[in-house]
């Protein structure tokens, strides 16, 4: 059974003794009902892991760090879901399975049919519930790298940033399939995914869109929801690049 795995946002060097922050150590301890001497492993979002043992004292926790492990399970190339925002708790889910999946990042697009509409405190709480959701989910899946979660941004903004790599948008009646894009992208290492919300994009940021070199794929003969197509193109396309 895998060991408990714990995201912690401060430096870790191997042989240190480090104490919990008191989140963690309650997750720990108070949650998930681990004993002193349990074996668990600590990551700092920089790249490889720690195995440690747990100490505990009262409701201080403490972990003895090992030696340096450099696994990584990160995709061969860069994996940005572009992904119009979605009514209700749909996007706790696709946050979840992108970085379960291996996004690098994810942008949330505040598109013009998407219903969910975010602002101020009420933006800055669901970015930071979206953070921690990521997180879990790296620690849960084996990452020992933390997606980026971006803040909610309108189509324009986003298409108006430095351009990397190839963009492809998905549309049910696009001509190209996603195999065939990505075929034609022999090497490629850096992919962004734009998924529209529930009633697509609209046709003003489909102009957008093709204006500024986005391609239009899509993919099977199927319409799929919005929390299901990023999911689906992200799990084909890195099968198909080898990633």
């Amino acid at each position: 059974m895998p060991l408990p795995r714990f995201f912690c946002d401060t430096a870790l060097s191997a042989d240190a003794r480090l104490p919990l922050p008191p989140p963690l150590a309650h997750h720990a301890v108070r949650v998930l009902r681990l004993r002193a001497g349990a074996a668990i492993v600590l990551f700092d979002g920089t790249g490889g892991e720690y195995p440690a043992t747990l100490e505990i004292d009262g409701k201080n926790a403490w972990a003895q760090l090992g030696a340096f492990d450099p696994r990584e399970a990160e995709l061969a190339g860069c994996l940005t879901l572009v992904q119009g925002l979605p009514s209700g708790d749909k996007m706790d889910w696709v946050v979840e399975k992108a970085a379960e999946l291996g996004a690098g990042r994810i942008a949330p697009i505040a598109a013009q049919r998407s219903v969910l509409q975010l602002s101020g405190a009420r933006l800055e709480k669901r970015v930071t519930h979206w953070s921690r959701i990521a997180q879990a989910a790296s620690e849960q899946c084996g990452r020992n790298r933390l997606m980026t979660v971006d803040t909610p941004i309108d189509l324009r903004t986003w298409l108006d940033q430095p351009a990397a790599g190839l963009r492809l948008l998905c549309h049910p009646e696009a001509g190209p399939g996603l195999a065939d894009a990505l075929a034609a992208q022999p090497g490629l290492r850096q992919l962004s995914l734009l998924v529209g919300p529930e009633g697509g994009w609209s046709d003003a940021e489909l102009a957008l869109a093709a204006e500024r070199g986005v391609q239009a794929v899509r993919y099977g003969p199927r319409v799929l929801r919005t929390e299901t197509a990023g999911l689906a193109l992200m799990a084909a396309a890195t099968a198909l690049l080898g990633w």
